[in-house]
Protein backbone atom coordinates (compact mmCIF):
# COMPACT_ATOMS: atom_id res chain seq x y z
CA UNK A 1 0.00 0.00 0.00
CA UNK A 2 2.59 2.41 0.62
CA UNK A 3 4.23 1.85 -2.66
CA UNK A 4 0.35 2.61 -4.29
CA UNK A 5 0.54 6.08 -2.60
CA UNK A 6 3.63 6.93 -3.48
CA UNK A 7 5.49 7.13 -0.04
CA UNK A 8 8.70 4.38 -0.54
CA UNK A 9 12.00 5.53 -2.34
CA UNK A 10 12.45 4.96 -6.06
CA UNK A 11 14.75 2.30 -6.51
CA UNK A 12 17.41 2.41 -9.56
CA UNK A 13 19.18 -0.50 -10.18
CA UNK A 14 21.71 -2.24 -12.90
CA UNK A 15 23.53 -5.49 -11.95
CA UNK A 16 24.51 -6.01 -8.49
CA UNK A 17 24.29 -1.97 -7.33
CA UNK A 18 21.26 -0.86 -6.25
CA UNK A 19 20.59 2.89 -5.35
CA UNK A 20 17.31 4.06 -3.75
CA UNK A 21 15.96 7.84 -4.54
CA UNK A 22 13.71 10.01 -2.76
CA UNK A 23 10.15 8.83 -2.91
CA UNK A 24 8.50 8.82 -5.64
CA UNK A 25 5.12 10.54 -5.49
CA UNK A 26 3.34 8.32 -7.36
CA UNK A 27 -0.16 7.31 -6.86
CA UNK A 28 -2.60 8.98 -4.71
CA UNK A 29 -1.46 12.58 -3.97
CA UNK A 30 -4.35 13.14 -1.25
CA UNK A 31 -4.14 9.97 0.52
CA UNK A 32 -0.43 11.04 0.51
CA UNK A 33 -1.04 14.80 1.73
CA UNK A 34 -3.01 13.76 4.34
CA UNK A 35 -0.80 11.27 5.72
CA UNK A 36 2.45 13.42 6.16
CA UNK A 37 -0.23 16.17 7.85
CA UNK A 38 -1.00 14.01 10.26
CA UNK A 39 2.96 12.24 10.48
CA UNK A 40 4.05 15.98 11.13
CA UNK A 41 1.28 16.55 14.29
CA UNK A 42 1.96 13.27 15.80
CA UNK A 43 5.59 14.27 16.11
CA UNK A 44 4.93 17.68 17.39
CA UNK A 45 3.27 15.85 20.53
CA UNK A 46 5.73 12.29 20.46
CA UNK A 47 8.30 14.32 22.93
CA UNK A 48 7.81 12.57 26.68
CA UNK A 49 5.69 10.23 25.97
CA UNK A 50 6.60 7.14 26.34
CA UNK A 51 4.89 4.20 23.96
CA UNK A 52 6.08 2.56 21.30
CA UNK A 53 5.51 4.79 18.54
CA UNK A 54 6.54 7.49 20.41
CA UNK A 55 9.86 6.22 21.47
CA UNK A 56 10.56 5.21 17.91
CA UNK A 57 10.27 8.78 16.49
CA UNK A 58 12.46 10.50 19.40
CA UNK A 59 14.58 7.66 18.68
CA UNK A 60 14.44 8.87 14.98
CA UNK A 61 14.42 12.61 15.43
CA UNK A 62 17.70 12.23 17.42
CA UNK A 63 19.80 10.66 13.90
CA UNK A 64 17.49 11.98 11.12
CA UNK A 65 16.68 15.14 9.64
CA UNK A 66 12.62 15.97 10.48
CA UNK A 67 10.90 15.71 6.78
CA UNK A 68 12.69 12.04 6.69
CA UNK A 69 11.40 11.03 9.70
CA UNK A 70 7.63 13.09 8.80
CA UNK A 71 7.82 10.46 5.80
CA UNK A 72 8.74 7.30 7.42
CA UNK A 73 6.01 7.99 10.19
CA UNK A 74 3.61 8.50 7.11
CA UNK A 75 4.52 4.79 5.62
CA UNK A 76 4.64 3.41 8.59
CA UNK A 77 1.02 4.92 9.23
CA UNK A 78 -0.04 4.04 5.84
CA UNK A 79 1.10 -0.20 6.52
CA UNK A 80 -0.72 -0.05 9.81
CA UNK A 81 -3.82 1.32 8.31
CA UNK A 82 -3.41 -1.25 5.50
CA UNK A 83 -3.31 -4.29 8.45
CA UNK A 84 -6.44 -2.75 10.28
CA UNK A 85 -8.63 -2.84 6.84
CA UNK A 86 -7.14 -5.97 5.28
CA UNK A 87 -7.05 -8.14 8.87
CA UNK A 88 -10.09 -6.47 10.29
CA UNK A 89 -8.21 -5.64 13.42
CA UNK A 90 -7.96 -2.73 16.10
Amino acid sequence: MSAWIGLTPKQHASGDVSRMAGISKRGNRTLRRQLNHGARALIRWCEGKDDPLSLWLQKLLKTKPVCKVIVALANKLARIAWAVLAKGGE
